[in-house]
């Protein structure tokens, strides 16, 4: 297994052992919670959902190793290269993507006839794009003008193009970006008139829509519907999260085992947005709940471990930055199973079924990891001493 680590799997090993935990407990919750949709879908048994979820996991581990065998400066001359090219995507998307419930979020990709979240390119790309952004201001003072020039314009527009189909993508990715603004040095004061700024144009951007039908926000009804239904007490409007609230007190503190739970059969979506609450009820609270959980908190942990010990500034954001979204996209997940905040629509990263957004996050994962290789794997790295702490470890 050393050897394997070694010769292979580079960087931080505790990483890639909580992302291979997670795609097994992904494929453990899918195939268990995939019999209602074989059955709307005749022709196509719980076996073939699972050997097709099975192969994008396979794939995401062969995009999340090509990743992390990169040099992590790869990524930063990537994203200014993609940055126009992901907002162009953004608006085709808008323009010309598939529609569901008022929202056009996919694009179809020619070749394979396979559909992709323009939005999962865009964290990647706008994440590591201000990491990159803040690393190269070096040690002048940051003025209020450079902060609107070189972060808000390039964030405005992807997160601004996010908006009007996806209104929680666009704040998780504006709320990382300015995290990672807040760690790279950025004055407070200059980041809080950013947030105004960005929450007054919103407002703006409701009012006119509203006033004059403009159409700019086709899913501002169900925006606001969310929000009223959240903690009514009208179990119709709450179907979902009240079935996920069920399936979470059935599955009590221990596990009741792969297959046990009956969920599955009217519990909307327990493969994907809602399957927090469907491993719960197989695996119990402790470690289905809180396991899962722990998995996620590992991962930012190893990142700020990774941080403090990167040479490179923009090494130390790119992984704070990425690890960040990923693990807000969770704790979102989760607490919309247990009803601490409207539906959402978020996936559980690595573990929900899904198309190519496994892809992105394997994407991400591997770059921390590329990051990680650079403090562990680099001999003239090995004796960096850290911010605060002790010397780095790979595992």
């Amino acid at each position: 297994m050393n050897r394997l680590f070694h010769e292979h799997l580079r960087g931080d090993r505790t990483i890639w052992m909580v992302a291979l935990l997670l795609g097994v407990v992904s494929l453990l919750a899918v195939y268990s919670s995939i019999a209602s949709l074989a059955f709307r879908q005749e022709g196509h048994g719980t076996l073939h959902f699972l050997m097709k979820h099975g192969l994008m996991l396979v794939c995401g581990g062969a995009i999340m190793y090509g990743a992390h065998r990169l040099k992590f400066g790869v990524y930063g001359r990537l994203s200014q290269l993609l940055l126009g090219v992901t907002i162009g995507l953004l608006v085709l998307t808008l323009l010309m993507g598939t529609n569901l419930n008022d929202a056009s979020r996919w694009l179809r990709i020619p070749l394979i006839g396979q559909s992709f979240q323009t939005s999962d390119l865009a964290k990647v790309v706008l994440i590591v794009f201000t990491a990159r952004a803040i690393a190269r201001h070096k040690e002048a003072p940051w003025t209020f003008r450079d902060v609107v020039l070189k972060l808000m314009l390039p964030i405005g527009a992807v997160c601004g193009t996010i908006l009007p189909a996806n209104f929680s993508t666009a704040a998780l990715l504006f709320v990382v970006c300015m995290a990672v603004a807040f760690l790279g040095g950025v004055p407070l004061k200059w980041i809080a008139a950013s947030v105004g700024l960005a929450v007054g144009a919103f407002a703006l951007l409701v009012a006119v829509n509203e006033a004059g039908d403009l159409g700019l926000l086709p899913r501002v009804e169900t925006w606001r519907a969310r929000l009223e239904n959240h903690g009514s007490a009208d179990s119709d409007a709450n179907y979902q999260v009240e079935h996920a609230k069920i399936a979470i007190a059935s599955g009590g503190l221990l596990p009741n085992g792969p297959g046990s739970g009956t969920s599955r059969n009217f519990l909307p979506h327990p493969y994907s947005d809602m399957i927090y609450a469907f491993i719960i009820e197989e695996y119990g609270s402790l470690l289905g709940g809180i396991g899962l959980l722990l998995l996620y908190l590992i991962l930012m942990g190893r990142a700020v471990r990774i941080a403090r010990f990167c040479p490179k500034p923009f090494g130390a954001l790119t992984a704070l930055g990425l690890s960040l979204s990923l693990v807000l996209q969770a704790l979102v997940n989760m607490a919309v199973a247990v009803n601490l905040v409207p539906v959402t629509g978020q996936p559980l990263p690595l573990v929900s079924m899904g198309g190519t957004s496994i892809w992105f996050t394997s994407l991400m994962i591997g770059i921390v990891l590329s990051v990680s290789r650079s403090v562990y794997d680099e001999p003239a790295n090995q004796h960096v001493e850290p911010r605060s702490g002790t010397a780095p470890a790979a595992a």
